[in-house]
């Protein structure tokens, strides 16, 4: 770009509410990709954005100068759509629904990341298959996703760079909690992959980012409305997250419980889940007439076996051991369990989501920062969720730990039963929904425009 602006002036003038014009944005964005503009000065702008803000047209131009700053590839294809997440605990829909949608007929090019802080991570837990491979090249995830139909790798440097740097001062900034930043950061990404249409779940809840339903609303809005402005189809789909999704919380444990899934004999709150998203990408690509058609095509590629066979075929063609399909032995274990207790009769009426995660972050099973070594085996099984009735000595959960860990195991568990798992006389007179709210907007067809 050959007008110069200085950094000092664009901090200044969103410090003071002012409005950001897409050139200014762009110029700084490009600045600190090429290291011309300094961490600090990056710093500086996020928190001014975080207290002030960005508006329509200043989140879309932050959006697209983060998209370009890296590689865009490009399917023009109506049927190659992608899914997100917001992240939570247990969150393993991926695995499920990508192989429900690629066999009905979608293109999934998926790249996922890896779990922060509570919240599990896509390539970590497939990472839990001895072999499969995330780091292959961009050329490679093309071909594989065309003549396949179903790729996931881990994020790349090649994609949306200038994010890369940008979340890592965010981290450390305290400027996390913004729906603009939060919305360039999803959806350059997104972007980036190519696909025609997204489908985002945005987890809302105690074990969520956007833990008020308020706010998942807001950024629902945000992301939905950036899509549109890229000209991509876009559903939203607000699913809560107070209790961890289906009962595996940890790598290998949740990919056993997606295979699961796919053989027809997982829990009815993941299958709900994975149905409602695979739905949306059967409809957005054009494959269905409405959601509901979308779900019920989805259905019947679960029912029978199309989608274990896309996940089987997923494994085997980036490198990983296809026979875990058939035998959980061959994927990571702990030789010990401990079992966690009911202390008292009654029903379980909350479960602290987070706290949940965090203790499969204490077991080796989640980082707390990106040089941290995942331990795939570790985690626990919930045998008990919201709404059910407790005896005192039921099993709650079952902990996966490895000898040297029981005494953490202990202490762990007596969190769970005394603070994490409330069990109270009386029933919640009302149940949660999982799916809170589905919004669809298709983008108007127009010529594509090669960017200037």
């Amino acid at each position: 770009m050959k007008q110069t602006f200085s950094a000092y002036n664009i901090i200044q003038k969103k410090r003071d509410k002012e409005k950001l014009t897409k050139d200014e944005i762009t110029w700084f964005i490009e600045g600190l990709t090429k290291g011309e503009i300094a961490d600090y000065q990056m710093s500086a702008l996020l928190m001014a954005i975080y207290l002030n803000g960005l508006d329509k047209n200043e989140t879309v131009a932050l959006t697209d100068a983060m998209l370009y700053s890296g590689k865009v590839l490009n399917f023009p294809e109506q049927y190659f759509i992608d899914k997100h997440s917001t992240g939570g605990v247990g969150d393993k829909a991926s695995f499920i629904l990508a192989p429900i949608a690629a066999a009905c007929g979608v293109k999934v090019p998926m790249i996922a990341g890896r779990g922060l802080g509570h919240t599990g991570g896509t390539v970590d837990k497939i990472e839990s298959i001895k072999g499969f491979k995330t780091d292959i090249s961009l050329d490679d995830f093309v071909h594989l996703v065309k003549e396949r139909g179903l790729v996931l790798i881990g994020q790349t440097g090649e994609i949306a760079p200038a994010d890369k740097k940008i979340y890592a001062l965010r981290d450390v900034t305290a400027t996390i909690e913004s729906i603009p930043l939060i919305t360039a950061s999803i959806m350059s990404k997104k972007l980036a992959e190519g696909a025609s249409g997204i489908v985002m779940d945005i987890k809302t809840g105690n074990g969520a980012f956007m833990a008020k339903l308020s706010d998942a609303k807001k950024l629902a809005e945000s992301i939905r409305q950036t899509g549109l402005r890229f000209h991509k189809n876009m559903m939203t789909v607000i699913t809560d997250m107070s209790e961890p999704t289906g009962n595996a919380v940890g790598n290998s444990l949740e990919i056993i419980e997606s295979i699961e899934t796919l053989k027809g004999r997982g829990p009815s709150d993941l299958t709900e889940l994975s149905l409602t998203l695979a739905g949306g990408m059967i409809y957005l690509a054009g494959l269905a007439k409405t959601h509901k058609n979308g779900i019920e095509q989805a259905q019947l590629a679960l029912t029978s076996g199309a989608a274990l066979d896309k996940f089987r075929e997923l494994i085997e063609s980036q490198g990983g051991d296809v026979n875990v399909i058939d035998d959980y032995s061959l994927l990571p274990k702990t030789k010990s369990t401990f079992n966690v207790l009911a202390t008292k009769n009654g029903y379980i009426t909350q479960i602290d989501c987070k706290s949940l995660g965090m203790h499969c972050v204490r077991l080796g099973g989640g980082r707390l920062k990106t040089s941290d070594k995942i331990d795939f085996a570790v985690g626990f099984i919930l045998n008990k969720k919201c709404g059910d009735k407790i005896k005192k000595g039921d099993t709650l959960a079952t902990i996966h730990c490895h000898d040297h860990q029981l005494d953490l195991a202990r202490e762990l568990g007596l969190e769970m039963s005394s603070k994490d798992i409330v069990i109270k006389a009386v029933k919640n007179k009302t149940k949660k929904k999982l799916i809170i709210e589905v919004q669809t907007k298709f983008a108007p067809k127009l010529k594509s425009k090669k960017r200037k």
